[in-house]
């Protein structure tokens, strides 16, 4: 069958037109990643520092905390990793070896003994934007697996009757000790991945729990 040439043109246009209506597909950007334990592996976030009532207490990977150390907590790097803290801020740098687990408030990514934060000029502020990059990892890695963190008491009692429920709802959890706060942790999964996906499940699940965050456990300890 022939067209006529204005015809032709007619048709054209009106198939410009759908297309220029048509929608394109929103793809989401990637969600952040923490480091993983590879020289080179950065991470941006807020910092945050401890002192007292932890000094003298027992670290997560079994020693003693001094404040007056340079070291740090982190909620899924290995013991002994060590790592360069940026303070973005200002830009001064401090280096330091992960020993704790934590911080355990939403938001922030690496927790700095006394000595680390007044290195990089932030014990006034409290907190800072840092960037922090993985400088070594230990050869040899204790067994580990990763949990998600629901809540953290200061009550041992309330924080039992979270762990039932959590356990009665995904089957496995646990309150452990840490920094003076009974953490409820759910999940004992072998992959940060897994971990991330049950943490997405149980935010979804409970609007309470929209804060739960990833954490890695030492299987040594549980």
């Amino acid at each position: 069958m022939f067209r006529t040439p204005a015809l032709a043109v007619a048709l054209a246009a009106l198939l410009l037109s759908a297309c220029s209506h048509k929608k394109r597909a929103q793809v989401p950007p990637p969600p952040p990643s923490r480091p993983s334990a590879v020289p080179g592996a950065v991470e941006t976030g807020i910092a945050s520092w401890y002192g007292r009532p932890y000094h003298g207490r027992r670290a997560a990977d079994g020693e003693t905390y001094d404040m007056e150390t340079l070291v740090a907590a982190h909620r899924t790097l290995p013991f002994n990793t060590w790592v360069r803290v940026y303070n973005l801020n200002n830009n001064k740098t401090v280096d330091v070896r992960i020993i704790d687990r934590g911080p355990f408030v939403d938001g922030r990514i690496i927790d700095l003994s006394h000595a680390a934060a007044q290195a990089i000029d932030m014990i006034g502020p409290g907190i800072a934007q840092v960037r922090v990059e993985i400088l070594s990892a230990p050869a040899t890695v204790a067994p580990t697996a990763f949990a998600v963190q629901v809540g953290a008491f200061r009550d041992r009692a309330n924080a039992e009757r979270a762990r039932a429920g959590m356990q009665a709802r995904y089957g496995r959890a646990q309150v452990v000790l840490e920094q003076g706060f009974w953490r409820v942790l759910v999940g004992q999964e072998a992959t940060e991945k897994a971990a991330e996906a049950l943490a997405a499940r149980i935010r979804q699940d409970s609007p309470e729990n929209k804060t739960s965050f990833v954490v890695r456990i030492d299987l040594t300890r549980t």
